[in-house]
């Protein structure tokens, strides 16, 4: 034995357990001795010696009733409990021998002597550690008190003192038998000697297996069946009358036959009865199997309702609900059309983007009215698993359909008006793309044959008329965009939403607000400056709420004044909604040198843009401010660049860039602006300024300008030509690639713009500045 060294320490004799070292155990200490070896313990150094008591009946032990050799141990925490029991929780540290007795009367102090293991061969340990694993293994297979957590444990332990003692920590051996492995200082036999014990120990336990197996064969036979019997009128009790069951199989048998099915669904329901009614009542699968039919039933398979193909009827129904919105009111007109020659035309596939606001959403339930046909929603926002579109397996925990086998269920016809809403807010991650799933849906050469992975049989959807809604067509996958025709509503002009407002919007407020056609009268300017000076959008949604804000606030008047009619005007407007929140652009008072009007297309409509120019003494350096995107950016260089190889041609000093600096400034600098319609104007302001000639203060222009000098085409011209006519521009300067745009410019505003169209920079200054040329100083 190698001895280390000898230190005193208080005794805790155990009854009918030992602690091993590296062992964590509860102990609840009741004797007044352990509690005062205990107290004394916890006032040194926490430390105390774990020895077990040769008889575990006897309650005052002595010395010689202890055995000499235990565990040195570290009491980790102590816990008084209300019944006067103290319970502790401690750490084996290390093995020790007890030298001699100290004191036995108020509480056991005891001198002892730790001893390290010895060890030997290190191969054969190695080797006994695999064996005793191997054997540990089997015994945990075979006795089922152990868990496999424990054994996963004991497999990371490379020491093989330490693997010895937490393996005989766990095995239910006798008292003596642990003791006799605590007292063996050689590693070797410590191994050898467990191994014994597991062998012995799983001989016993297959013993009392083939008994229990002997013992259940013996049953007699008559008392089996009468335990079985009983048995099956408990569990028939539990689940219900059979009859029942079988009743609800011949009502939903005669479902089937009477739904309509197509001949393949008819067959799998069939199929899927005959387990039902085989499968027991309490089993998960039994409501598996019965939801699963249910879908089959609650689908429409042939149900289909009848489209009026009055063109007349459907063209006086969208105009009743919609003002303006041409081009998606002609889409399906053709549509109508070309159904009522072919009657065999598969639902087309619309794509309606634009900005919030512009009633795509309502324009589809405007279509399904006018063909009379159902209308089903589903909003896409935020879809992100690809089992929101084709549905989960039955393999899973409360399985269901995707979402458009869910509407059209909803539908109940197998052609109705499908709306798949802010289809451009999808995403994906690890659950799968949900955007690739409706490629399916959305391809009339492959909707005929939807897979839903819970209904599993093909569903057609080649009848359904499905339309999306987005915001923006950049966010949309290529391929999913390819499979639809795409609609641009840009938004309404200033004129439209006046008749909107004045024809839906103003007359369902009245109503929804308690109030009547005679009690509030809005003033057609008062709704003008409504429309510009206190909305800023491409819809209508936030005119429609200041619409609702003057309505409570008449409404209040009416009730609190007792007034019979409240009318407002431009004048009292302000007063009620308080001041204005936008401005809109105006033309100037007077010619400009260096400062040129542009015209801006915004997602909230048309507006007038003002660039200026400044030039300072300097080494020519180009300064840009106002926020401006790169295409803006670029569009100032490339003017820039055109001047300075026209100098000559438009009398401007060749060597202005050497001498000035020149800094071209887009006012409201915190709005970011971009887009690639401003290149002439920046021009025009640049010869201005280097010129000294003024702009015509009612010129407006668009158009983007190349180093050569030709304009380019540019888009929105509709709402540009708007917002030059409220700002009090006479003159638009365009390109001539835009003379197909001006028919989309209402005869109203058309007739009181002049359009100049051309072609080369050079036309847009023979129109935009004032006098002739001349040279520079």
């Amino acid at each position: 034995m190698a001895e280390i060294n000898k230190i005193q320490i208080p005794l805790l004799p155990l009854r009918g357990i030992l602690v091993f070292p590296t062992m964590v155990l509860h102990l609840d200490v009741g004797r007044d001795k352990s509690v005062n070896a205990l107290e004394k313990a916890m006032m040194d150094d926490h430390k105390i010696f774990l020895a077990a008591q040769k008889e575990s009946a006897l309650d005052e032990p002595g010395a010689k009733d202890i055995y000499r050799i235990g565990t040195l141990a570290k009491v980790k925490q102590m816990l008084k409990l209300p019944n006067g029991t103290i319970r502790v929780l401690v750490e084996g540290v290390h093995r020790a021998e007890i030298v001699q007795f100290l004191e036995e009367e108020e509480q056991f102090l005891v001198e002892v002597q730790e001893f390290e293991e010895v060890h030997g061969n290190k191969n054969e340990e190695a080797a006994l550690m695999r064996s005793l694993l191997d054997q540990f293994e089997q015994y945990i297979k075979v006795s089922k008190k152990i868990s496999q957590e424990t054994f996963a444990t004991v497999t990371d332990i490379d020491e093989p003192g330490r693997l010895a003692d937490i393996i005989s920590s766990h095995l239910s051996l006798k008292l003596k038998d642990k003791q006799e492995l605590l007292e063996t200082e050689d590693v070797k036999k410590r191994l050898q000697r467990l191994i014994n014990f597991i062998t012995n120990e799983r001989e016993v336990l297959n013993l009392e297996k083939k008994i229990g197996q002997r013992v259940k064969k013996s049953m007699e036979k008559t008392q089996k069946e009468y335990y079985l019997r009983e048995q099956m009128k408990a569990i028939q009790k539990e689940l219900g009358d059979k009859d029942g069951k079988s009743g609800e199989v011949a009502q939903l048998r005669e479902k089937v036959e009477k739904s309509g099915m197509p001949e393949r669904i008819t067959k799998v329901a069939f199929k899927e009865l005959d387990r039902y009614e085989k499968v027991p009542q309490s089993s998960a699968e039994s409501s598996v199997i019965r939801n699963y039919i249910e879908w089959l039933l609650n689908l429409p398979w042939t149900t289909e309702t009848e489209d009026n193909l009055d063109i007349n009827h459907a063209e006086k129904t969208l105009d009743e609900d919609h003002y303006g919105l041409e081009k998606v009111k002609e889409r399906v007109l053709e549509y109508l059309a070309v159904q009522q020659l072919t009657q065999s035309l598969k639902g087309p596939i619309l794509c309606l983007v634009g900005p919030p606001g512009v009633g795509k959403t309502s324009l589809a339930k405007s279509i399904a009215r006018a063909i009379n046909r159902k209308f089903v929603r589903i909003s896409l926002g935020g879809v992100r698993d690809e089992a929101e579109i084709r549905g989960h397996r039955r393999t899973y925990v409360g399985a269901m359909p995707g979402r458009i086998i869910q509407g059209m269920k909803k539908a109940e016809t197998i052609n109705p008006v499908f709306l798949l809403d802010e289809i451009d807010k999808m995403a994906s991650d690890f659950r799968g793309d949900p955007s690739s799933a409706m490629l399916e849906v959305l391809d009339p050469e492959q909707n005929s044959t939807f897979s839903d992975h819970f209904i599993e049989e093909t569903y057609d959807l080649s009848k359904v008329m499905f339309i999306a809604t987005a915001n923006n067509l950049g966010s949309i996958p290529g391929p999913l965009l390819d499979r639809m025709e795409v609609i641009s509503i840009a938004g309404y002009t200033e004129l439209e939403k006046l008749y909107i407002c004045k024809e839906h919007l103003l007359p369902k407020q009245i109503k929804e607000n308690g109030l009547s056609k005679g009690q509030l009268q809005l003033r057609d300017e008062a709704l003008v400056k409504l429309i510009r000076m206190y909305t800023r959008e491409a819809g209508v949604r936030g005119l429609e709420r200041q619409l609702a804000s003057l309505c409570r606030k008449a409404a209040k008047i009416i009730v609190s004044e007792n007034k019979k009619k409240v009318v407002i005007t431009e004048k009292q407007l302000e007063t009620m909604l308080g001041k204005p929140r936008f401005r809109y652009g105006m033309m100037e008072q007077e010619d400009q040198v260096g400062a040129a009007t542009g015209l801006a297309y915004t997602a909230a409509g048309g507006d007038t843009l003002s660039i200026e120019v400044s030039l300072s003494p300097g080494k020519g350096k180009l300064i840009l401010t106002g926020k401006l995107g790169d295409v803006m950016k670029e569009s100032a260089q490339a003017a820039f660049s055109y001047i300075r190889s026209r100098a000559n041609e438009l009398n401007i000093d060749p060597d202005f860039h050497e001498k000035n600096d020149i800094h071209i400034h887009v006012p409201e600098g915190a709005t970011p602006k971009d887009g690639p319609s401003a290149g002439i104007t920046m021009a025009t302001a640049l010869v201005s300024a280097l010129t000294g000639r003024a702009v015509k203060k009612e010129v407006g222009m668009t158009g983007e300008i190349t180093l050569r000098g030709r304009v380019l085409p540019i888009g929105g011209l509709k709402e540009k030509s708007l917002s030059a006519h409220r700002a009090g521009i006479s003159t638009i300067i365009l390109p001539a690639d835009n003379e197909k745009d001006l028919e989309e410019i209402p005869d109203s505003i058309k007739n009181e713009l002049n359009f100049i169209l051309v072609e080369h920079l050079d036309k847009v200054l023979e129109h935009a500045l004032v006098g002739e040329k001349h040279e520079s100083n």
